[in-house]
């Protein structure tokens, strides 16, 4: 094995058509600029765990992926999988080519200049970044599932979801924003939840619970995910017209001053119960997630390549 050659991911977008020209695009600047690498495809969403556990098995010390948050959250996974020896030598980076790209925009990475980013992963500057962890403490237990971003629980994961399976239908993006809006009227807008933060036992009906690592779309923005912290934002419902000015502070970045956010600043978040409420990890729907569980922090845990 060449020590500086790159294993690829390339995640196609779902519901896009022409993937390959997006894919040869970056190709040829990546052979223009001498990078040596070797490539798979993903051949959907569960199939980018396995393929990254396969690279770091066999290997390979840098792992780029071409895809969005889920899948640099799946290929985070199958990383971890390998154990210490693995996680050890080897540095994630990301080309941002999927509909959410909130980890890559945090570093500035931008998904309409590829060749940047190319050129800013083979300057190799490499930063330890923190790791999220949850761990369900069942008594049947379960492995633990890391993130890079944030974990959702209630509505803003039931967003994802649906956004995930529209746009699996649909194809095109306003077709899916479109149908993903009208399904949302009908989705349950609160869960009871039972769960501690600090000192605070919180035991009432939550409509999203947000656990960042760093700015969890805009619901944690002053998350940072080198600092050995958690950022957590808990939601109650608001009027209808207190969730119209909500969105609107979530996109000037001051969610946080809205008045039904409770927001904290933690190592560990424990879950007694979610009230059957979906989780997400980094947008990626965890379909086995199971209570109690605890949401904790691995500080500067794993090696990522960021802009030179």
């Amino acid at each position: 094995m060449e020590p500086n050659r790159w294993g690829i991911i390339y995640c196609p977008k779902e519901g896009v058509r022409h993937i390959h020209k997006e894919w040869e695009a970056i190709r040829a600047y990546l052979e223009e600029k001498g990078v040596a690498y070797d490539f798979v495809q993903s051949e959907g969403p569960k199939s980018v765990e396995r393929l990254a556990a396969m690279l770091a098995a066999n290997g390979y010390s840098t792992l780029v992926v071409v895809g969005g948050d889920a899948a640099l959250n799946r290929a985070l996974n199958g990383v971890l999988s390998q154990g210490e020896n693995v996680r050890g030598r080897l540095a994630l980076g990301v080309i941002p080519n999927g509909w959410g790209n909130d980890f890559a925009h945090f570093w500035g990475f931008d998904e309409d200049n590829y060749k940047q980013t190319i050129d800013w992963l083979v300057n190799r500057r490499v930063r330890k970044v923190d790791v999220g962890v949850c761990t369900p403490e069942g008594k049947e237990g379960g492995k633990p599932r890391y993130f890079l971003n944030c974990v959702n629980v209630g509505l803003v994961a039931n967003i994802m979801n649906i956004k995930h399976k529209t746009r699996r239908f649909w194809g095109m993006l306003t077709l899916s924003h479109l149908s993903s809006m009208f399904i949302l009227l009908f989705q349950r807008m609160e869960h009871r939840m039972h769960f501690k933060v600090n000192q605070d036992e919180i035991d009432t009906s939550v409509m999203t619970v947000c656990v960042g690592s760093a700015r969890g779309y805009g619901q944690t923005p002053s998350g940072v995910p080198y600092n050995g912290l958690l950022d957590v934002s808990v939601v109650s419902h608001p009027e209808m017209s207190q969730m119209v000015e909500a969105l609107w502070m979530l996109f000037k970045g001051r969610f946080l001053n809205h008045k039904a956010v409770r927001s904290y600043r933690t190592k560990q978040v424990f879950f007694y119960d979610n009230g059957k409420a979906m989780v997400s990890l980094d947008g990626a729907v965890w379909e086995n997630a199971s209570m109690p569980m605890s949401i904790g922090i691995r500080q500067e845990w794993i090696d990522f390549i960021i802009p030179s």
